[in-house]
């Protein structure tokens, strides 16, 4: 190393790093040379330069820019923009942006998988920003990431399902925030969010472990033996229990804090979770002569997710307000000093599988970029319905405007053996009503 010369600061050349001989590629027989100066490049040979990042022959002559730190990481060469900085997010120095929103705004290289064909699977967008203990999860557990990444599309499906017919009708987008600026408040649709995407985790881990699709975990196994007069247990049952212990690590992991919202995520997905344990129910497979039920086996099923679906629609509308409750500064119940308590104190506690919100919903007549309400204006409700989905609550007083369409299905579809089906095209004309 140089001695510092003139105009540099006094130990300026004890940190600077000398560049690696890879990124020079000098050969072997180049290794006896001289190392060159500081800024400068090894002499050429043969009237070509060997710097890999000169221009080749026959070019501008120009150099290309050099390597940047984050680039020979993986990592885009531009800074992450400061108003996307936002708040409850962190820049670790080594890993990507990471956010405190559990899964729901969870895309680096990481999540890119490779199927059979070498074809690279590309993520939902939900699945964004894995946090360190995230792929942790996921690199000790192999091919659950496909498990995971299943139950959050099914949770997407299942909520604009449920709220089809609402003023706020579970919208998303293709950006780094499926669900917009909504889990970032503490209203209803806020915690049903939360506990629907880990009610689709769970169901879809505890599924796959069913069906031998994750290496590290298999069928439940626990219930053998006899279990009535005329029935025993036995079969393959859902492993419900790793699919709690799985959902409860992975998507409980990236809250942070104890703050009332902290408490509010926590809560509101293990409720989710609780729903899909409390709905399973059991099957059973007859066995005896000529189809005689003389002898039952059975275990344990999963609900459908639709059943989860409705069981968290119901509890969405009968959602609890809490408040922040501290029990006080007694060491030896430290764990429980952070509660949350009904806001109305005639009101009871909340249940483990209850949802909870802690303020009001915003209004989603109109457009609001401000709150993230897309609005009504342009959804097509019913007339002749005195309901949520009626044109007078759906438009909010707006009113409608009516429109026909003619609209070409196939019908009267015929099978011809073997093997070919026909159809007719049938035409019918519709009247939609859409909001103002």
């Amino acid at each position: 190393v140089p001695a510092p010369g003139p105009g540099r600061e006094r130990g300026w050349h004890r940190h600077r790093v000398a560049p690696p001989l890879s990124r020079l590629a000098r050969p072997r027989a180049a290794a006896a040379q001289v190392r060159p100066a500081w800024g400068q490049r090894p002499a050429p040979s043969g009237g070509q330069s060997r710097d890999p990042r000169a221009a080749p022959a026959g070019g501008s002559g120009g150099t290309e820019p050099p390597v940047r730190g984050r680039e020979r990481r993986g990592l885009p060469s531009e800074e992450v923009p400061r108003w996307r900085r936002g708040a409850g997010c962190r820049e670790h120095r080594r890993e990507p942006r990471v956010c405190r929103r559990g899964i729901i705004n969870v895309a680096s290289s990481t999540n890119l998988l490779t199927d059979s064909k070498n074809v690279q699977l590309v993520l939902d967008p939900s699945l964004q920003l894995l946090s360190r203990k995230q792929r942790k999860l996921i690199r000790q557990n192999p091919g659950i990431l496909h498990s995971v990444s299943s139950g959050l599309q099914t949770a997407i499906k299942e909520c604009k399902w449920q709220f089809r017919n609402r003023r706020w009708n579970c919208p998303t987008s293709q950006g780094p925030n499926i669900f917009g600026k909504i889990v970032n408040r503490g209203c209803r649709e806020t915690a049903f969010i939360f506990a629907i995407t880990s009610a689709g985790v769970t169901h879809s881990v505890a599924r796959s472990c069913s069906e031998g699709s994750i290496e590290s975990c298999t069928c439940d196994y626990r219930r053998r033996g006899p279990g009535g007069p005329d029935w025993h247990w036995g079969g393959c049952s859902d492993n419900i229990d790793f699919g709690r212990l799985f959902g409860r690590e992975f998507v409980d992991s990236s809250e942070k804090g104890r703050d009332l919202r902290f408490l509010m995520n926590l809560h509101n997905n293990e409720a989710g979770r609780m729903t899909v344990f409390s709905e399973m129910r059991q099957e059973c497979k007859c066995h005896g002569m000529s189809g005689s039920c003389t002898v039952r086996t059975c275990w344990m099923r999963l609900p459908t997710f639709r059943a989860v679906g409705d069981v968290l629609k119901d509890r969405f509308d009968g959602a609890s307000r809490v408040i922040y409750g501290n029990k006080g500064s007694n060491r030896a119940s430290r764990v429980e000093l952070h509660h949350l308590e009904p806001e109305n104190p005639a009101h009871k506690p909340p249940s483990p599988h209850d949802l909870v919100y802690f303020e009001k919903s915003p209004n989603f007549c109109t457009y609001s970029g401000k709150m993230g309400t897309a609005g009504t204006a342009g959804r097509f409700c019913n007339s002749s319905s005195p309901g949520l989905d009626g044109c007078e609550l759906l438009c909010c007083g707006r009113g409608y405007r009516t429109r026909t369409q003619r609209v070409t299905e196939r019908c009267n579809c015929t099978f011809h053996w073997c093997c070919h089906v026909s159809c007719l095209n049938c035409t019918n004309t519709q009247v939609l009503h859409e909001c103002l």
